[in-house]
């Protein structure tokens, strides 16, 4: 119970479903309802997906890959800063969105929602660290638990981001989708400086 308590704690803090609900408005606000859900369930099952490869083939992906933690992060922290730069500025998808079918305009929730913002460096590492300390069976299904959880009130927060669009309406959202690009630059500067910090210290 102290690992799946563990588990829950961190993958929560490093997921962070109330902060990133607003950039889950801010990238869907184009989207209907109907869409917004949809894409809700394709961000956590992206998330899990990229969870699950990582659970499995954990370091030695990345050693196969010969790709390094910090490398991952700034990656990692280049999409978000794009994506960043897309929600301050408002451009990038108005040309394009009312031509895309339905499943091009919620595949959004993929990249970067799924992942590298919920299923993130972050995320990616702790998965690993955890299933490196799982000695038995009890502790693996403790850790699977413990991201089950962390992923079912993700979606909970996401799916039901729809309720907030009804209190702000649609000016609301756009202010909303403007706080969101800084707070998600903010975050891809940091990941950018975490991977630029861990380089030199390796060096």
């Amino acid at each position: 119970m102290n690992l799946f308590g563990e588990v829950v704690v961190t993958m929560l803090v490093i997921m962070d479903p109330p902060g990133n609900t607003p950039i889950f408005l801010s990238v869907t606000k184009n989207l209907s309802d109907k869409e917004r859900h949809r894409a809700a369930y394709l961000a956590v099952a992206t998330a899990f997906a990229v969870i699950s490869l990582f659970a499995i083939g954990g370091q030695s992906i990345l050693n196969y890959l010969n790709v390094s933690v910090p490398a991952l992060q700034g990656a990692g922290g280049l999409l978000l800063l794009l994506v960043a730069l897309q929600l301050l500025y408002g451009k990038g998808h108005e040309e394009s969105y009312e031509a895309a079918s339905p499943e091009q305009r919620t595949s959004i929730a993929m990249v970067p929602l799924g992942t590298p913002l919920l299923a993130g460096p972050g995320t990616i590492v702790a998965t690993i660290v955890f299933f490196k300390r799982a000695d038995n069976v009890a502790e693996w299904f403790s850790v699977l638990a413990g991201i089950g959880v962390t992923l079912s009130i993700t979606l909970f927060a996401l799916r039901f981001s729809g309720l907030v669009v009804k209190v702000i309406r649609p000016a609301g959202v756009v202010l909303l989708a403007r706080v969101a690009g800084m707070l998600l630059a903010a975050i891809a500067v940091q990941m950018i400086a975490n991977s630029v910090t861990a380089f030199v210290h390796a060096g």
